[in-house]
């Protein structure tokens, strides 16, 4: 899937989004980067696309079930291929003082810029206006950049450990155990999706490479149809929100018992239908490839017009709510976000995505 040396290349981290190895000069955002893997950017960007789209269809659900089993098959694997990505890319991070400035720059700093942003824009399309600002309980899309955060701090104690993946998944098991997990840090989705990271630090560049293999390609379309179908039986039957990973099994008013379960059952869904997606994402550089450094730009930012739409009653229209309309839906929200993943948007929002901040920092002499 990507690189064989996870510290050299500028690819880290995979938020939906960008982060160089090498500070970028001022036209960085126009041209790829020398060691870019273009199988990686055109991977994130197609699964942003994705992560759009699922938003733009949450209001269309109602009283359609095959926009609820398509968006249910969406959101089954669209974040761990995230969450893989980071994970892999995460494989030769060391807690040096150059790492962990850059955590601060490009983790930390963008989720107080976005937490404060979302709250008050929240505050405005909601009836919520008194909505407190909270840096501890993650807003809407925030609390991806506070999860890879804290993942990342503790990748050193998973490279340790002999058998980090079985141990990640007894942890959002156990999370799935504890409906006493709260907001802060929106620990329940840090935990629970755990294991996507893990497995991504233990993937090996050889493994990876199976899925770029012929019968892999061949394999994924049957195992999608097979997927979708399910889907489509399982909407009135199962509650979608387990591939969420953000509450107990107790929250969703289930046995206890079915907390572990659903852990490993969807675990093993979503990360064969990421094995299925990343199949048939192109290896080679193609017109999109570039957007996959900015797809951290347009995650952050197709929140505000994703919660703006719904406030300002743009799906009121009936025809929106027809196959005609999901369509029309669908395409919008995968131009919208190409255009914010685009070097314009990049350019403009770098002081705050991907800031230098030479000033806050020690001048080190090591890595």
């Amino acid at each position: 899937m990507l690189r064989a040396d996870a510290t050299s290349a500028p690819h880290a981290p995979a938020v939906p989004g960008p982060r160089r190895e090498s500070r970028p000069s001022a036209g960085a955002a126009t041209r790829p980067a020398a060691r870019r893997d273009p199988f990686l950017d055109n991977a994130k960007y197609l699964a942003i696309v994705l992560v759009a789209v699922g938003h733009a269809w949450e209001p269309l659900r109602a009283g359609s079930r095959t926009v609820t089993a398509l968006y249910m098959l969406v959101y089954a694997f669209h974040m761990p291929v995230f969450a893989v990505i980071s994970g892999y890319l995460s494989r030769g991070f060391e807690a040096t003082p150059r790492n962990l400035g850059r955590l601060l720059t490009r983790l930390a700093l963008p989720y107080v810029v976005f937490e404060v942003a979302y709250t008050l824009f929240t505050r405005w399309t909601s009836e919520d206006p008194d909505r407190p600002i909270s840096l501890l309980d993650p807003l809407y899309l925030t609390w991806f950049l506070m999860a890879l955060f804290i993942w990342r701090l503790t990748t050193p104690v998973w490279k340790a450990l002999r058998w980090p993946l079985p141990v990640a998944l007894a942890l959002a098991a156990a999370a799935t155990l504890s409906p006493s997990i709260g907001d802060d840090l929106n620990l329940q989705r840090v935990l629970q999706f755990l294991p996507y990271f893990v497995l991504g630090l233990c993937l090996k560049p050889g493994q990876v490479g199976l899925v770029h293999r012929r019968e892999a390609r061949l394999l994924a379309v049957p195992v999608f149809v097979c997927a979708l179908l399910l889907a489509y039986w399982a909407v009135p039957r199962m509650n979608y929100a387990w591939f969420f990973h953000n509450d107990s099994a107790a929250s969703l008013a289930a046995p206890a018992w079915y907390g572990p379960v659903m852990t490993l059952a969807t675990f093993g869904c979503s990360i064969t239908l990421t094995a299925c997606f990343l199949a048939w994402v192109p290896r080679r550089r193609t017109p999109f490839t570039i957007l996959g450094a900015g797809t951290l730009y347009g995650y952050l930012l197709h929140g505000f017009i994703a919660q703006g739409a719904e406030y300002a009653d743009w799906y009121d229209a009936a025809w929106l709510h027809r196959p005609t309309g999901a369509l029309v839906v669908t395409l919008t929200a995968a131009a919208i976000m190409t255009a914010l993943c685009t070097p314009p948007v990049q350019r403009t929002f770098r002081c705050v995505l991907e800031p230098r901040m030479r000033w806050a920092f020690r001048p080190r002499s090591g890595p």
